[in-house]
């Protein structure tokens, strides 16, 4: 009932724009307050859920947005991808401001629910890269994890539009990667998702990787793409 209620809201008394700000701010919001939201309830029960209730709680997360919003925004929820959108022209500059705006608000209103309402362990849970590994490899595994995010993402777009089961491939394929890669570089894939916990919490050191690796790996990716299929046409 809520959920037909809102989206019937967006669709029916918004312009195109205000859809997708609307539809990116909420979207960003869920997927923030269940990615980091576990990371928090997680040190407060002392690490007794471990990352597999981490990894599963944004796999939720994003699956739930990709079908509430999918066909009103794509359901990007995230500006390097948001970024890789913009390369494989799917939207245009003017779009992009207006989906990054409301990925930072949407995150920025997460963090703020979970430190008033879940708690403020683990720095809000901001991203944290393990640097007991070399800095290079902790670049390139956070590469990567976008990059695979990216690829799939674009398979379900130009595969299936978002529909049947596109949104639980892009939720498992965030799982996966923080499941089996976050111990390395902390498997953000998202720098909305890493600005808005570092920034309430004062834990800015890493946000350099995950405002430079993500973009690099959703850019690569939708470069072979966007050249892949000027080839075919």
């Amino acid at each position: 009932m809520l959920k037909s209620k809102v989206i019937k809201t967006i669709r029916e008394n918004l312009s195109t724009n205000q859809k997708t700000f609307a539809a990116e701010t909420i979207g960003t919001f869920i997927v923030v307050v269940l990615a980091t939201g576990s990371v928090v309830i997680d040190a407060r029960l002392n690490g007794i859920l471990g990352i597999p209730f981490i990894a599963f709680a944004p796999f939720v997360g994003v699956a739930i947005g990709v079908y509430l919003f999918g066909k009103i925004s794509m359901a990007h929820f995230n500006p390097a991808v948001t970024l890789g959108f913009l390369i494989t022209k799917h939207i245009t500059k003017k779009q992009l401001l207006i989906y990054v705006i409301a990925e930072i608000t949407g995150a920025l209103l997460a963090s703020l629910f979970v430190k008033l309402i879940i708690g403020v362990q683990a720095s809000l849970g901001a991203n944290s890269p393990n640097y007991a590994y070399p800095l290079p490899l902790i670049f390139g595994i956070e590469t990567v994890a976008s990059a695979l995010l990216m690829t799939i993402i674009l398979i379900v777009v130009y595969t299936n539009g978002l529909k049947g089961f596109g949104g639980i491939a892009i939720g498992g394929i965030v799982g996966l990667d923080i499941l089996f890669l976050a111990f390395i570089s902390g498997a953000s894939m998202n720098p909305a998702r890493s600005l808005a916990p570092a920034l309430l919490s004062g834990v800015l050191g890493n946000l350099w990787l995950y405002f430079t690796a993500t973009f690099v790996g959703t850019s690569v990716i939708s470069l072979i793409f966007r050249r892949c299929i000027k080839s075919n046409n």
